[in-house]
């Protein structure tokens, strides 16, 4: 709609006339789905009781306590179902997400496999354009919540065809690696951080003296390093990363241009460039962890609790476990967190497969008693 109006000269006098240009773009249909859209995703939060702080068996005499926290009870059983919520809600409340269209994520299983609930959930198609090489059982439940599985061969190439599948289908690249630190509410809303928090209210050593936790993103180790920050806390915050990823070397040589030619063999963590979701200055200590010994870790886990967890947890654990040798070593007291990422039901042709490990030249014995040797007498030897 077009507006004449009079414009007027310095001295009060009228000296023609202009026109007010003014386009809307108002939709009630697709506000009013938007709405319900909206509405579905925060019910799921809604619906979803808080997860586990699981405690990982250490000698009382140590006086340290060690934790796990369990994101592999959230509906679609990994830590990415609360990165998956806060995208959805990020790209929805941004006008991204449209009905009808697409939304297309590069992932190496897991976050895909999360995105797929939500997209079912508000009812838009899904892709996930991620390595040959991902787990079988990812993408049966990629495809068991309804989306599409778009394989590449060099996992460096997943973000262009991403970007180009968006485009030719008018669709929106959610674009994780991006978005996933200004996606989660790092001051509070019961984010990880401060549901880790809650949860050792109780506790003897309340204020944990380190969290690790590992990136595929950075959004979860930038999550809680800022909330760390924010409230005050002593807390030093540790990422672990796994072999064929360039967030250590980035990180120690203050490198943000860091890659690396190869793709992790432990899904969900590691990348071969520096993302722009991980944010190296706000952590306080980098491990690089090799991948023998997170798969010595999982199995470790599992003879201590009777859970099997995917790589990354070992990834995590095994850099926890060594903290705790230090602080034994030291004589301090205290607590350490850590998280088990997503279920080792999904890696069981993987990580729990011997043949895997000596298809991809893996010896974990070393590492294996390394682990029990630590366990039993508190004496840690690489």
């Amino acid at each position: 709609m077009r507006h004449k109006q009079k414009e007027w000269a310095l001295d009060g006098t009228a000296r023609g006339s202009i026109e007010t240009i003014d386009v809307d773009r108002s939709d009630h249909g697709y506000r009013e789905w938007l709405k319900d859209a909206v509405r579905k995703v925060q019910a799921d939060a809604q619906r979803s009781a808080d997860t586990h702080l699981l405690s990982f068996p250490l000698p009382e005499r140590w006086g340290i306590d060690l934790y796990l926290k369990d994101e592999s009870t959230h509906p679609t059983g990994s830590l990415k179902h609360r990165l998956a919520r806060s995208l959805f809600l990020y790209g929805l409340c941004n006008g991204w997400i449209r009905p009808g269209k697409p939304v297309i994520e590069a992932s190496s299983g897991s976050t895909a496999v999360s995105e797929a609930y939500f997209a079912k959930l508000i009812g838009v198609p899904f892709i996930a354009v991620m390595p040959r090489t991902t787990s079988r059982e990812k993408c049966r439940l990629i495809e068991f919540h309804g989306g599409q599985c778009h394989f590449v061969d060099d996992p460096r190439t997943m973000y262009e065809e991403s970007a180009a599948l968006a485009a030719e289908s008018g669709g929106h690249y959610m674009d994780q690696f991006t978005y996933a630190e200004r996606a989660t509410d790092w001051r509070g809303n019961n984010n990880i951080a401060e549901s880790i928090y809650q949860q050792l209210r109780l506790e003897r050593y309340p204020e944990p003296a380190w969290v690790v936790a590992t990136a595929g993103t950075g959004g979860t180790s930038a999550t809680i390093a800022r909330y760390v920050h924010y409230m005050q806390y002593d807390t030093r915050v540790c990422v672990a990363d796994p072999e064929n990823s360039c967030f250590f070397d980035g990180w120690v040589h203050h490198d943000a241009h860091a890659s690396s030619d190869h793709g992790s063999r432990i899904e969900g963590i590691g990348r071969p460039r520096m993302e722009p979701s991980f944010v190296p200055g706000a952590i306080d200590r980098m491990m690089k962890v090799p991948d023998a010994a997170s798969v010595a870790a999982v199995r470790a886990l599992e003879r201590a609790i009777g859970r099997k967890a995917g790589g990354s947890t070992g990834t995590g654990l095994w850099s926890a476990l060594r903290i705790v040798a230090e602080m034994v070593a030291a004589g301090r007291t205290g607590s350490v967190v850590t998280l088990l990422c997503d279920p080792g039901e999904r890696y069981l042709d993987k990580y729990y497969s011997d043949a895997w490990l000596e298809e991809q030249g893996l010896d974990i014995e070393l590492y294996v008693k390394t682990l029990d040797i630590f366990l039993t007498t508190g004496n840690w030897t690489d």
